[in-house]
């Protein structure tokens, strides 16, 4: 994971004062919405609408506002209809991307990412020639608050596969199944949450240890995931800490 954990956490402290967070609002809604539309709007049951309705609320989406977005999904309001499509590719230094978007319009969304992956050092790939060097995973991201013993014992039961150290942060892995279950025994155990989501986790990784090329490979992946259409950007970079530090957002 090195890197990846301090450089959402920059992106999180920088982006947090700006338009960032309207855009992150923006996602989420969507995210609830197709959730609700492809498993039904009752949380109790729909595991996948469970997981984006608690990420909407870590992030303080309103209660009104995600609540609406799952009647449109299910069809009680109208809205627009959203489908799912990845996109692969390769950032400069041959680092590896999967770009996975929410569009109403599929040929205006591809478009727009080949654009940005070719205007910026990059080149788009068939599908399956990248992501099969990742492994979907449940993340359970921790404060160092929290003693490693004591973790440990509440997560284990829970269907943790792993914890690892990530600086200021531990890192719990399980299989996407186990997320929420992971989550909801660590919340009973009164111990505090950074974030829990399904994530692409890549099997390897690329080391980026020139700055300049560091810094062509971030600013690939920040235009992607500026894109409205674009929800999540996975990578298998490994960038020293201390150049992540010194890029501006």
């Amino acid at each position: 994971m090195s890197g990846h954990s301090k450089w959402a956490t920059t992106k999180h402290r920088k982006g947090a004062q700006d338009k960032a967070r309207g855009k992150l609002f923006a996602k989420l809604i969507r995210q609830v919405e197709v959730a609700a539309r492809e498993g039904g709007g009752d949380v109790n049951s729909n595991a996948t609408l469970r997981t984006m309705f608690a990420k909407a609320r870590d992030a303080s989406v309103p209660l009104d506002t995600i609540e609406r977005a799952i009647k449109r999904g299910t069809g009680e309001l109208e809205g627009v209809r959203y489908e799912a499509v990845s996109y692969e590719g390769y950032a400069p230094s041959g680092v590896a991307l999967i770009v996975e978007c929410l569009t109403d319009n599929r040929n205006r969304t591809g478009s727009d990412v080949r654009s940005t992956f070719t205007r910026n050092g990059g080149s788009m790939a068939e599908p399956g020639s990248v992501s099969w060097q990742f492994e979907r995973k449940g993340v359970v991201m921790l404060s160092k608050t929290v003693g490693e013993d004591d973790l440990m014992a509440v997560a284990l039961e829970a269907g943790a596969e792993d914890l690892s150290d990530e600086g200021d942060e531990w890192m719990l892995t399980s299989a996407p199944g186990d997320l929420q279950g992971l989550r909801q025994a660590i919340e009973r155990a009164s111990i505090d949450i950074d974030s829990a989501e399904v994530e692409m986790i890549p099997t390897s990784r690329v080391a980026v240890e020139d700055e300049s090329t560091a810094k062509r490979v971030l600013k690939l992946i920040e235009l992607l995931e500026d894109h409205d259409d674009v929800q999540n950007v996975w990578s298998n970079f490994d960038i020293p800490d201390e150049i992540l530090e010194s890029v501006e957002i």
